[in-house]
């Protein structure tokens, strides 16, 4: 015996740990590679999370159009460009607001900074105006410098990959949108048998998931940005507008999104309009955030976000560091979807799917394929009427 354990060192407790780390450590290696060949083409990647996210969200329409006999062709285009009209009309309505309302930002801002700078004076802790003198001459020595410069070329080169970024994903969302079943149908073809039900499962439960995250954050997000934009245009605090924009945004990043845009209209408040002002804008955020947590999230978003806080926690912050803003937003979705992946997959076994089921999904597939939705297997299995919306965003009734 102990001949035998010293010609197979593996074997032992040891060798079984050693094993699995090794296993560890290449998955880790593995999804590090992963993660920093989509960093290299986020230029693509990005454009088409977005792409799929807004497709899972407009689905319902299209499908509804063509439940009501509208053409596919017709029902697409109307959904897609009623939704590049409502994303460039926000888009304008913002830039419009910000050009209009810049002046007297600027002469709030004085007032506030001449406010601040009589509190510093005066204020417990002394500062005397050599310091503050030279805090104002490090701020105009960067606006001249040529630090400031290689910034404007460096924000210049960012708008130019972000309008690039816009025309890739509505380009995208379009073929998703026209062609979602085709797209799925041609993934599916890596599955056979009891793993092509699997995998439709997988798509059915993920678009759900997704397409419910999005409306319901989306309704959410109006609501916020409604009150919280109509509390600062009855203050008269400028940029409402804007603020409201960025109050409808941040309430797609859970957690902390919507505390930070009510935190950045309070010190716009604090500055252009004076501290009561803003300690009333603290007041609405805080009533609304309260509102929108204990009342309308659970009725419109329901058991969509099924992901623990901590889980959620981790997601914005890998998202953050990996992506910036953008990667806020898209991190809980993709992970929420990655988690209803996971339990769609294993929901049954190899020994409990029925060679019905797969019959099921291969014609399925099949009608998919052709652009077209089983309408006579929906009629036949209610039950699975979603699973042939498992596309990119779109699959409906003809």
């Amino acid at each position: 015996m102990q001949t035998q354990n010293r010609a197979n060192p593996w074997q032992d407790g040891l060798g079984r740990v050693s094993i699995r780390a090794g296993q560890l450590l290449m998955l880790l290696a593995l999804t590090a590679v992963l993660i920093y060949g989509l960093i290299q083409v986020r230029l693509v990647v990005i454009p088409l999370l977005l792409a799929l996210i807004l497709a899972a969200a407009i689905a319902p329409l299209v499908n509804w159009l063509r439940r009501k006999g509208w053409p596919s062709a017709a029902a697409t285009g109307f959904s897609f460009l009623l939704l590049l009209l409502a994303l460039g009309g926000l888009v304008t309505a913002i830039v419009f607001a910000v050009i209009g309302q810049s002046g007297e930002l600027a002469r709030s801002a004085t007032a506030g900074f001449d406010q601040v700078y009589a509190f510093v004076r005066t204020g417990p802790i002394p500062v005397d105006d050599q310091q503050i003198q030279q805090a104002r001459d490090a701020v105009l020595d960067f606006v001249t410098s040529s630090t400031a410069g290689a910034g404007v070329v460096t924000g210049l080169s960012a708008a130019g990959t972000f309008i690039t970024g816009a025309l890739l994903m509505a380009v995208i969302l379009f073929f998703f949108l026209k062609d979602g079943e085709r797209i799925w149908a041609f993934i599916l073809r890596a599955f056979k048998g009891t793993r092509l039900v699997k995998a439709r499962r997988v798509g059915q439960d993920s678009l759900a998931v997704l397409g419910g995250y999005v409306r319901g954050t989306a309704i959410v997000a109006i609501v916020d940005a409604f009150f919280i934009g109509l509390a600062l245009v009855v203050l008269g605090v400028p940029l409402a507008l804007p603020l409201a924009a960025i109050v409808f945004i941040g309430a797609f990043i859970p957690l902390v999104g919507a505390t930070l845009a009510g935190v950045l209209a309070a010190l716009v408040a604090l500055v252009a309009n004076g501290p009561v002002t803003a300690l009333i804008v603290i007041i609405v955020v805080i009533v609304v955030n309260q509102l929108e947590g204990n009342f309308l999230q659970p009725v419109v978003m329901g058991r969509t976000l099924s992901v623990h806080a901590l889980v959620i926690l981790l997601a914005l912050t890998a998202g953050t560091i990996l992506a910036g803003i953008i990667g806020a937003i898209l991190s809980v979705p993709l992970a929420a979807v990655i988690w209803a992946a996971i339990k769609a997959w294993n929901e049954k076994t190899d020994a409990q799917i029925t060679a019905e089921d797969v019959s099921i999904a291969e014609q399925e597939t099949s009608r998919d394929a052709h652009g077209r939705l089983s309408a006579a297997a929906a009629t036949d299995h209610p039950s699975r009427e979603p699973a042939s919306h498992g596309g990119a965003g779109q699959g409906s009734e003809e």
